[in-house]
């Protein structure tokens, strides 16, 4: 899944010299990826979706996998805007029914600490999909080798999760949703705080390769600059998950936020080597942090089948990663620097960091 949503951004450097691609095209891409994001999570909330949620969760692998090796056969605007939608129902079904079924499954064994493994794949996808572009760009391989190369890295992942996870593992079909009971003050506050979340990580994850090569004095990083973000995830759900140990997992969620809005800033407000290697680790080490608190978190604030509330975070996410690309790509037509709305997802970071913090005083 790391892979199939966020192999975009190393390869769109290559995708945009090729194709005279302008950065409002290429936020419109990354959206029609998170509008499908967005639309899946709220089918994988559908009560009446039949089946289990072990089929589900291939099925979604398998369609990733297969709509991101196929970017390597288009060249239109629209194809590449019907892949990415599709890639993104994809991720989003992958997200809901993988973590439904690893984080009931860890509760019922009683070691729900290693929800960290589970999360810490995306990480691992970043980086592994941060090498094969490198080293397919350093072989002379273009765009369209990347993306097919990264869609069968992928199948071999999906081959993996299925010996991981043998049919017996989900015997009983997919459980419906529960019926809506109103939602809890906090936990709405917590799901358009993971919105805000959803606004304020995108924009750098999706340019920040975009960012290093448009600078002459960054443009030696290009190269590194994702994979020190897929480093940095990998093991940060386990650190941000021990914070949340120790000060619980709401007063984790907001420290990341504001951890991870310097990180936004940086990537802007510096053209020092040093400050945007910084700002990828910032970025990369709170991504996946914030992501996994913020649906533990919500876990525990809902009671039942856990498939409703995770689709509700997932879908809030979605609509504020689909904002974030188009408003950054129009901004630069418009400015020529990504300065402005990069500013404006560090905002939206601090408030989603005072809306958690705020729902926490007014519950005690």
């Amino acid at each position: 899944m790391g892979i199939g949503r966020f192999v975009y951004t190393p390869i769109l450097p290559f995708m945009a010299a090729d194709l005279a691609l302008s950065k409002s095209a290429a936020g419109l891409i990354a959206s029609a990826n998170f509008l499908g994001y967005l639309l899946g999570a709220l089918a994988a909330a559908f009560p009446g979706l039949p089946g289990r949620r072990r089929t589900w969760m291939l099925g979604a692998l398998l369609a990733s996998a297969l709509s991101t090796a196929a970017m390597a056969f288009v060249s239109s605007i629209p194809a590449f805007l019907l892949l990415r939608f599709a890639g993104g129902i994809a991720s989003a079904f992958v997200l809901v029914f993988a973590s439904a079924l690893v984080l009931d499954s860890l509760a019922k064994a009683g070691r729900s600490t290693l929800a960290a493994l589970h999360f810490a794949g995306v990480g691992t996808g970043i980086a592994l999909s941060a090498l094969l572009v490198a080293a397919l760009a350093a072989a002379g391989h273009d765009w369209r080798a990347q993306w097919l190369t990264s869609g069968v890295a992928s199948l071999v992942g999906l081959g993996l999760v299925a010996w991981l996870i043998p049919p017996g593992a989900d015997e009983r079909p997919a459980p419906a949703a529960a019926r809506a009971k109103g939602v809890h003050r906090s936990l709405l506050a917590l799901i358009v705080a993971y919105g805000l979340f959803g606004f304020g990580y995108v924009i750098t994850a999706t340019f920040i390769s975009t960012i290093v090569r448009s600078s002459p004095s960054l443009h030696p990083l290009e190269p590194v600059v994702w994979l020190v973000v897929g480093l940095a995830a990998a093991p940060s759900v386990a650190l941000w998950g021990k914070i949340g140990g120790r000060v619980g997992n709401d007063v984790s969620f907001a420290v990341a936020c504001l951890v991870e809005a310097v990180g936004v800033a940086l990537s802007v407000l510096s053209t020092n080597g040093t400050a945007v290697l910084l700002s990828a680790v910032l970025l990369g080490g709170t991504i996946m942090g914030v992501t996994a608190l913020g649906l533990v978190h919500a876990r525990q604030l809902s009671s039942g089948d856990p498939r409703r509330t995770l689709a509700l975070m997932t879908a809030s996410f979605g609509l504020g990663q689909m904002i974030g690309p188009t408003f950054a790509g129009y901004a630069f037509d418009l400015t020529g620097s990504f300065r402005a709305p990069s500013l404006a997802a560090a905002a939206a970071l601090v408030i989603a960091a005072v809306l958690v913090l705020g729902s926490r005083r007014s519950q005690a």
